[in-house]
């Protein structure tokens, strides 16, 4: 019952029945990443009237986040390239690093040196600055 009201109601937490009915009747599969999103575009590769490209969108596993699409699929999902990566045979170089998403807000968050969330010990002021009192 919680599926059916979140499908219903919400689209951040994954597709709603409007996206899912449109693509089974619009939609053709076109590949799957890593992170279990799911690629489609126009069936038969029909152009849009309005856009004069094929229509492709995607449909995640999950919470609904743009940085959780890996390169090779944003490169492909915004026209950048015409093959998808599934239809390619690509090899991640040895020098290139997983595709992580933007962790901005969770426990995962990155943290550099300086900032007031690290917590510990922060470094002194440059000795150039002086508050602001009110008043003062």
């Amino acid at each position: 019952m919680k599926l059916f009201f979140l499908r219903f109601f919400t689209w951040w937490s994954g597709a709603t029945f409007g996206t899912l009915f449109y693509t089974s009747r619009h939609g053709e599969k076109v590949g799957e990443d890593e992170f279990g999103n799911v690629y489609y575009r126009s069936r038969g590769g029909a152009l849009d009237p309005a856009l004069g490209i094929e229509r492709r969108w995607v449909i995640y596993n999950g919470q609904s986040e743009a940085s959780m699409i890996p390169p090779g699929w944003n490169g492909w999902i915004h026209h950048t390239v015409d093959v998808p990566p599934s239809a390619e045979t690509y090899a991640p170089r040895e020098w290139q690093r997983a595709h992580m998403g933007n962790p901005t807000g969770t426990p995962a968050a990155i943290r550099p040196s300086g900032s007031t969330l690290r917590g510990g010990h922060r470094q002194p002021t440059g000795g150039d600055y002086e508050a602001w009192t009110p008043g003062g």
